[in-house]
């Protein structure tokens, strides 16, 4: 399996060099769950901009297995794990350049969201990897019930959908002040 998964280039996006800080340096998307299959892509991806990769650092509830060492193009790269880091981050450590933060889209990931998060570590982003991923679920979500009723209205023989009514039945809405507005 190993050799396999390696056969493919690393489906990563990296944030352009520019004076904007964020907290990612870009995405990266495995094809699947096994770290030992996937991380020599990366890490050979990645060598190029930041130098020789020595160490990377996962949330184990992610990966079924963590291997302690991964060879990778004639060096050990040394995997260590910590469960109070983000379950959807992995660091990289070089000793060119220092730390590389990506975000990690899980592989089960339907293209289209994929895609959406692989651009969403732009530079400057200052949102943490929980709330990107947070965010996606719920516009995907949307999507998904968008779609949906599309396709009920086209199956229903292109009648309107009917308004949805307020949740709360004789409730009454309050205005709110101007400047507690979105």
């Amino acid at each position: 399996m190993t050799t396999t998964a390696s056969l493919f280039s690393a489906r990563l996006t990296l944030t352009p060099k520019t004076a904007l800080a964020g907290l990612l340096d870009g995405a990266w998307w495995p094809r699947s769950r096994d770290l030992a299959a996937e991380l020599p892509s990366l890490v050979e991806a990645l060598e190029g901009r930041f130098g020789r990769i020595t160490r990377v650092v996962v949330n184990p509830t992610c990966w079924p297995v963590v291997p302690h060492k991964v060879f990778v193009a004639g060096h050990i790269v040394h995997v260590g794990w910590f469960t109070e880091q983000d379950s959807d981050k992995l660091i990289l450590l070089s000793y060119a350049v220092g730390r590389c933060d990506l975000l990690v889209i899980p592989p089960e990931t339907e293209p289209t969201a994929a895609d959406r998060l692989m651009t969403a570590a732009l530079p400057g982003n200052v949102r943490a990897v929980g709330t990107l991923m947070t965010d996606e679920a719920a516009n995907g979500l949307r999507i998904r019930n968008a779609r949906r009723g599309e396709d009920a209205r086209e199956t229903d023989g292109g009648t309107p959908a009917t308004p949805r009514r307020h949740p709360v039945v004789g409730a009454r809405m309050i205005p709110l002040p101007w400047n507690m507005r979105r």
